[in-house]
């Protein structure tokens, strides 16, 4: 999915033509699919793949790392861009199965399907200025893109993030169903309770307010959102949130090793 996302996001941010994407896919109706949505080039081993690249994407999961990067020792040209988006796979990793150290290890999120992602990236001292503006350009056509400074923060980002989309949609599943009890049809309360989070998430990154302000300015005293913030707190939500992160970061790290 999010190889996918990628390539639409280049391709549709004119970043670079599809005839100059390669793609390495073992599913044969895969491949066929990816030629016919986008026009990229696929083959169905990677060693092929990368043949003369500028940049190489390590886009699996990472249970499928090593297979991925079997044979690519000395088949990658010596001035190729590695960007990996494995969960949990460290760079050092990486520089051994491939034998090469310019690498870019990137955490995206799904909503980079619709160019509404968030990606977190870091890189090794062997990348150059110039390849990094073209990670900061092609995380860009997927949506926005912030470079932190060591590796650590990935796994972080992997958990914040990364899992992040699974926790809101969660969360907007429960309003939902709290609406549905309340006697709301379905289709209405999706329709009222994705565009309260997304206009609730707009509200919050333009305003450029305290997340707190922005809650209080909304919680009228003993008023309906008192009420129910009252029962969110009582609940323990911010601690149920934390150990939700808490525990993708430690499987982030298990993953890695």
């Amino acid at each position: 999915m999010m190889a996918e996302a990628i390539i639409r996001g280049v391709v549709t941010k004119k970043l670079l033509p599809a005839s100059v994407i390669a793609v390495g896919e073992p599913v044969p109706a895969r491949r066929e699919a990816l030629v016919s949505r986008y026009g990229v080039q696929a083959f169905a081993g990677n060693v092929d793949a990368v043949e003369g690249a500028d940049v190489v994407v390590l886009a699996v999961k990472p249970q499928y790392a090593d297979e991925a990067m079997a044979g690519l020792t000395g088949r990658l040209p010596s001035s190729a861009l590695v960007v990996s988006i494995m969960a949990g796979i460290t760079i050092e990793r990486i520089a051994r199965a491939v034998g090469h150290r310019s690498i870019v290890r990137v955490m995206p999120n799904t909503p980079a399907q619709y160019g509404e992602g968030m990606s977190a990236w870091t890189a090794t001292a062997e990348v150059s200025e110039e390849q990094a503006d073209d990670v900061r350009s092609l995380l860009s056509a997927l949506g926005r893109q912030v470079n932190v400074a060591s590796e650590k923060y990935i796994d972080m980002a992997t958990a914040l993030s990364g899992s992040g989309p699974g926790f809101v949609l969660l969360f907007i599943e429960a309003l939902v169903d709290a609406g549905v009890h309340l006697g709301f049809s379905r289709p209405i309360a999706e329709e009222l309770a994705i565009q309260t989070v997304l206009g609730t998430a707009v509200m919050a990154r333009e305003s450029g307010q305290h997340l707190a302000i922005l809650r209080n300015a909304v919680t009228s005293p003993a008023g309906t959102t008192a009420a129910g913030l009252y029962e969110l707190e009582n609940g323990r939500l911010r601690a149920v949130v934390s150990k939700a992160v808490a525990a993708a970061y430690a499987r982030c790290i298990e993953l890695g090793k």
